[in-house]
């Protein structure tokens, strides 16, 4: 019965269960992820604090129950009673969402450059916590709070202190009924504390790691100039820098606001790495000074090259992925009025601030060429190498695409081979059966989606014994080779016309072999499974190549009411499931050729992925495998002789079936 959807249907979430519930919308994610940004939103608060002047070290602990402190010596965050919003602050910062002190960013007022625009981190990450603890020291008063899975749990504490350093302390726990992970390595710590140290020069972060019983500081005093430096170990240039500021508007109608940039670049053959921040986070996806950087870079190197009659004759423009190939670069903007993607912050759109970058980048490096004119024609010697390696190894792919291509056309040049539909590899399977009369069943049984068949015809060649010229003029093996698509893995000598093995070019997720259940399926699915050893073993490590197991007998049970059908997959599991049957007739059939089987069955029993039953081929060790190909077939007769007589008496009644 469908539900009511009517005037009481709709809802609205309230309190905590604003967060709680869509930890996402905030967060980004509801995963690891999501508790690292929760995170960042407390120490984006400490960050631009000190960025201010108020307090320039931080320090963040990590404790072994997973909880996170943030202390900083700012100024404090206010707490106390509020005669314009008439409620205490506290409730404003952690109790509502778009509450804070950073909305008027661009009229000059208590901040000017803020990584905290949206007052939604303190409230956000305190409504995702199992508990959250805030202390606080100024206006002579120590004030502490205290909340439970986003609620407060007995009011605003406030004591008199004497008047002193001031500053935050907050501590919490990520609840795991929010984010399905709160474990936050080391390693994010690190990674993030040494970033907003790069950006934020002359702010001194440190990390006390109560888990690893360490602690580290990060200091960057010449901020991304040092960090560049850093990274640019033999480099083919020296680091460089620049700064600028510039006040502008993004659309006609809009304010003006102020933006500021540093960039600092080298270019270096062993390193690359571009990273944007804008108000101390990192823009993971870039947007606006990206395309700055991709802009000016281009523009300014194009007409270097131009000048200094680089280009050969006919070549042509130079792109940003010849350029960024051997470029270290860093940019650290800042602005009163920022455009966010989201919460999360990856990316910003300010049209401004693109066409300022843009602008400032470009004036820049015009001054470079002609300051530092030994290390630009390096440089641009570089980008030049860049882009003609790039060209060159982008028509050696097209060739070896249209060769294989030509290779491996196998709708168009195997007899017999049936396709499927999806491209999907990971859904792909490609099915291996006896003879065309077994490939008509299969045929009508499979899911034309995803299954695909072709047929061997007659004995396959041993390619144990065979050498490597009679093996790649046997049609049945080069068929099955283009179909799978991956190339052969032998010395190269011996394959000159076919393609080095290569993993990544099979056209298959399962690689499926499918003989009668008798001595000569069973001869034939050997002999397959050789070919594999022999030319793509490879598959064999990595899982592609299984079994389809068929049934050894059909047994069908009529009551008076019901007919219904059975199948063994041998003479234990035949008995097992005669003694279960009650009452009625019971007619016990060895399964025929798979030539021979109804569609139907063939679908239950060999090709339904709910209901067939597959061996998948394990690999032993090289040795075992090798020895177990040899006993089989290859030369070692007398252990073959051996082996038939300890064990051929299991397999006699096979030697029955017509």
């Amino acid at each position: 019965m469908s539900q009511v959807y009517d005037n009481t249907s709709i809802s609205q979430l309230k309190g905590p269960d604003r967060v709680r519930l869509r930890p996402g919308v905030i967060f980004g994610s509801d995963d690891l992820r999501g508790a690292q940004q929760s995170f960042f939103e407390i120490l984006s608060n400490s960050i631009d604090e000190a960025r201010e002047g108020h307090g320039h070290v931080i320090t963040v602990k990590r404790f072994p129950d997973h909880s996170i402190e943030v202390v900083d010596r700012g100024r404090g965050i206010p707490l106390d009673y509020n005669p314009v919003e008439k409620r205490f602050n506290w409730e404003l910062v952690y109790c509502e969402l778009y509450a804070g002190g950073k909305y008027k960013t661009n009229l000059g007022e208590n901040y000017e450059y803020s990584l905290g625009l949206n007052g939604l981190g303190a409230c956000a990450t305190q409504y995702a916590s199992r508990w959250f603890d805030v202390e606080v020291v100024r206006d002579g008063f120590r004030y502490q709070l205290h909340f439970e899975k986003g609620h407060n749990i007995g009011g605003l504490e406030k004591t008199p202190v004497d008047k002193g350093a001031t500053g935050t302390i907050q501590r919490w726990m990520p609840d795991d009924e929010v984010f399905t992970d709160i474990a936050i390595p080391a390693e994010y710590f690190h990674t993030t504390l040494k970033q907003q140290a790069v950006v934020n020069k002359g702010v001194t972060f440190e990390f006390i790691d109560e888990l690893e019983k360490t602690k580290t500081t990060y200091d960057y005093p010449e901020g991304i100039l040092g960090m560049v430096r850093e990274m640019n170990e033999k480099g083919l240039t020296e680091a460089a820098f620049f700064t600028g500021e510039g006040i502008g508007r993004d659309r006609q109608d809009r304010a003006d606001y102020t933006a500021k940039c540093d960039v600092a670049f080298a270019f270096n053959n062993n390193v690359r790495d571009i990273l944007y921040y804008h108000n101390s986070s990192w823009l993971e996806y870039g947007g606006s000074p990206d395309r700055a950087v991709r802009s000016a870079f281009v523009s300014a190197f194009d007409n270097f090259l131009k000048a200094e009659g680089k280009y050969r004759a006919n070549e042509g423009k130079i792109n940003f992925g010849d350029i960024e190939e051997s470029l270290i670069l860093m940019t650290s903007s800042f602005s009163t009025v920022t455009s966010y993607e989201n919460q999360t912050k990856r990316s910003i759109n300010n049209r401004f601030i693109q066409r300022f970058m843009t602008d400032l980048i470009r004036s820049k490096l015009d001054i470079w060429f002609i300051e530092k004119r030994e290390e630009a024609l390096r440089a641009a010697d570089q980008v030049l190498t860049n882009r003609r390696s790039r060209e060159r190894a982008e028509k050696t792919r097209l060739a070896v695409k249209r060769d294989l291509m030509q290779q491996i056309d196998v709708s168009n040049r195997v007899k017999m081979f049936v396709d499927c539909r999806t491209q999907d590899i990971s859904r792909r399977e490609l099915y291996i059966v006896e003879g065309n009369s077994a490939l008509g069943s299969v045929k009508m049984a499979r899911d034309a989606e995803f299954q695909a068949v072709i047929p061997v015809r007659g004995k396959i060649l041993n390619c144990l014994k065979a050498d490597y010229n009679a093996i790649f003029k046997n049609d049945i093996i080069m068929d099955l080779i283009k179909i799978l698509g991956c190339g052969v893995d032998i010395p190269k000598k011996y394959s000159k016309d076919i393609p080095p093995f290569d993993i990544d070019r099979l056209r298959w997720d399962k690689v499926i072999i499918c003989t009668d259940a008798d001595v000569d399926g069973f001869q034939i699915r050997t002999l397959i499974m050789a070919m594999f050893y022999r030319l793509t073993p490879e598959l064999i490590r990595q899982h592609k190549i299984y079994i389809a197991e068929s049934p050894l007998y059909e047994i069908s049970h009529r009551t008076r009411k019901l007919e219904t059908a059975h199948f063994a997959y041998s003479d234990q599991q035949k008995n097992e499931i005669i003694e279960g049957l009650e009452g009625g007739t019971v007619h016990v059939q060895r399964s025929k050729g798979l030539g021979e089987n109804e569609p139907g069955m063939m679908w239950t029993t060999t090709m339904n992925p709910e209901t067939r039953r597959l061996i998948a081929v394990m690999p032993e060790d090289e040795e075992t495998m090798q020895k177990t190909f040899e006993l089989l077939l290859g030369d070692d007769i007398p252990g073959r002789r051996r082996q038939i007589e300890e064990t051929g008496h299991l397999y006699m009644e096979m030697l029955d079936v017509g």
